[in-house]
């Protein structure tokens, strides 16, 4: 049962990940220009290991199609053939200051049923009881 309830705690952050993924990416172009590989590196270094390039390559091309990122070649620091490295467009700029805002608000919003009701005691329904039906000791109120 234990591993039912990991690959379902899984799928369920699989596919949260995957409604942010262009985020996080677009998130980490603005810190410095990447190449594929740095992304699965640093989204795995924050917990998000769910992630592989294979899924990380086409969006990176959806976003160049869309004009929110550009690409660019640059030597690769071992010697070995260029890398191509994505850096924000404008347009990218203004997605990720939008899709952050978005965040925000949803997760502000999720949080106030998903954390607030763990906060709060729930209404349940009272039993009215007798005196004669408690046990000994317990004070009348």
């Amino acid at each position: 049962m234990t591993k039912e309830l990991s690959t379902a705690g899984d799928q369920r952050r699989s596919q949260l990940l995957r409604g942010v993924l262009d985020l996080c990416l677009l998130s980490l172009i603005a810190e410095r220009p990447r190449y594929g590989y740095e992304f699965v590196e640093a989204l795995t270094a924050s917990g998000l290991e769910l992630v592989s390039e294979g899924s990380i390559y086409p969006l990176l091309a959806r976003m160049e199609r869309a004009g929110l990122v550009e690409s660019f070649r640059a030597p690769s620091s071992s010697g070995g053939a260029p890398r191509k490295y994505y850096r924000l467009s404008g347009a990218g700029r203004a997605e990720l200051d939008h899709g952050r805002a978005v965040w925000r608000g949803f997760t502000t919003q999720a949080d106030r049923i998903l954390v607030g009701a763990a906060g709060t005691k729930q209404p349940t329904e009272t039993i009215e009881t007798t005196e004669t039906e408690r046990p000994t000791g317990e004070p009348t109120p």
